[in-house]
């Protein structure tokens, strides 16, 4: 089925819905590189002006990519639920919009329809709200999840302590992970990117943090984000495994560059719940997703970037996961070019997955041949802040020398919870209290009082 939309005295043509979806987007690098996107701005707003008028059902009729090809797609539709959609089956995707910006639409309904929600409605409302709508709508709709505490909950933000390093040394890893908890992170996780798949370097890092953790009672949960079947082999060596890592995408073409499928996802899912590792909760799966992965797997088949990625929601959605992130502005400046184009997809992100009821958080991050800065993210973390994220990443001095991009720091989480008054998990506050690295207000003690802990770690850990 074909668009069209008239400016003026001039008409615009769309010869299908991916089109109008592509050429309704925001300005964005990934999607000019793809030859997909509008030629302008007045053709963008044709574009806009013709997607506000397309009825939500229409998604679930004209699959942008066809159901017999793509499992995500057959995912999509065989996990749509008619009755979940029922209550807004009548609405157009610019009804759609003033539906979720109304303030009679609150928590209770957009949990009602969450399982009646596809990527493509959320990706294509999205592309009809300003920065404020997007904030403004997804405040309202927070996802909870819970292994050894609970992430999610209104008022509260979690971070992923990363202490990647560059070989894999045990002990700067460890050094780095004290640090991050004695600035009250790792509640999220603590999460190593490891420098290698050697499944017996992954182990040995998941065994050191587990001992930490059983040592000194901290209610937080691990990670080593090695390619799932690493991860399945740890497990059947008998690792101390808790979340169970890998990135995905939202076709299966993409998926399928990565190695993985829904059966092997649906294989690492099971092999995670066998351990019940959980103790206030049995969701341990985690996600990394980006704008731009389906395209630099030439697996995108003329869909703009950004529906893509909400399709990569629906595989998360799947697993019932802990912890979900986008890497927002890892993959380069040939996908999202600048600050503002980061700073857009963020909040876009955050969005499409809570709306599917996905538990979002970000890295908040650039690389250094990209036009951002540290301030650019700074925006980004304080308008992800307001929106309810539910996790940031945790970086010493938010720089990664693993992998070699800008984050966020231990300091960024401190400074977005004080500005906001945003809490940790409440399960690791107390911790953190109790150990006397945090008041009862949340606020960091003096380094006097964390100095016994702080000393035993490092003789634990044999850190000089």
């Amino acid at each position: 089925m074909s668009y069209t939309e008239s400016i003026g005295s001039r008409t615009y043509r769309f010869a299908d819905l991916k089109t109008v979806l592509a050429k309704a987007s925001p300005q964005r690098s990934g999607d000019q590189l793809a030859g997909i996107a509008a030629a302008s701005e007045e053709e963008r707003v044709a574009a806009k002006m013709a997607l506000a008028q397309v009825p939500l059902r229409t998604f679930l009729n004209d699959p942008l990519i066809p159901y017999e090809t793509d499992e995500v797609t057959r995912l999509i539709i065989d996990d749509h639920s008619p009755q979940a959609l029922a209550e807004i089956s009548h609405l157009t995707v610019g009804d759609f919009r003033n539906w979720l910006l109304s303030t009679a639409t609150d928590t209770d309904a957009l949990t009602r329809v969450t399982q009646g929600l596809t990527p493509e409605m959320v990706a294509a409302v999205s592309k009809l709200m300003r920065n404020q709508d997007l904030i403004a709508a997804v405040r309202k709709r927070p996802v909870v999840t819970r292994f050894r505490n609970t992430v999610g909950l209104p008022g509260h933000m979690s971070v992923r302590l990363q202490p990647n390093h560059p070989t894999d040394d045990v002990k700067g890893i460890a050094a780095s992970m004290l640090d991050g908890l004695m600035y009250g992170c790792g509640d999220a996780m603590i999460g190593i990117n490891p420098a290698s798949d050697n499944l017996a370097a992954i182990t040995k890092l998941l065994l050191m943090i587990d001992d930490f953790r059983q040592r000194y009672q901290v209610p937080t949960q691990s990670c080593v984000l090695t390619h799932v079947t690493s991860t399945i082999a740890a497990i059947e060596k008998g690792a101390p495994v808790d979340l169970v890592f890998q990135s995905i995408a939202g076709t299966e073409k993409a998926n399928a560059s990565f190695g993985i499928s829904l059966a092997l996802l649906q294989e690492a899912y099971e092999a995670g719940l066998s351990l019940k590792r959980g103790t206030v909760g049995s969701n341990l799966m985690y996600f990394e997703t980006g704008q731009g992965s389906a395209l630099s797997a030439d697996a995108h088949f003329g869909v703009d970037q950004q529906t893509c990625e909400a399709r990569a929601y629906a595989v998360a959605r799947k697993f019932k996961p802990f912890l979900v992130n986008t890497v927002v502005g890892f993959i380069g400046p040939e996908y999202l070019y600048d600050g503002k184009q980061i700073t857009r997809a963020g909040l876009e992100d955050h969005f499409c997955g809570k709306l599917l009821g996905v538990p979002m958080g970000c890295d908040i991050c650039y690389t250094n041949h990209a036009e951002a800065d540290q301030d650019d993210m700074d925006n980004l973390l304080t308008l992800l802040g307001v929106a309810g994220i539910n996790f940031i990443m945790g970086v010493p001095g938010a720089d990664d020398v693993m992998l070699n991009y800008q984050s966020t720091s231990f300091h960024d989480a401190l400074y977005v919870r004080d500005v906001l008054g945003l809490r940790r998990a409440p399960e690791f506050e107390e911790w953190l209290e109790s150990m006397q690295i945090i008041d009862e207000r949340g606020a960091l003690i003096g380094a006097s009082a964390r100095q016994p802990l702080l000393e035993g770690a490092r003789d634990w850990m044999g850190i000089a």
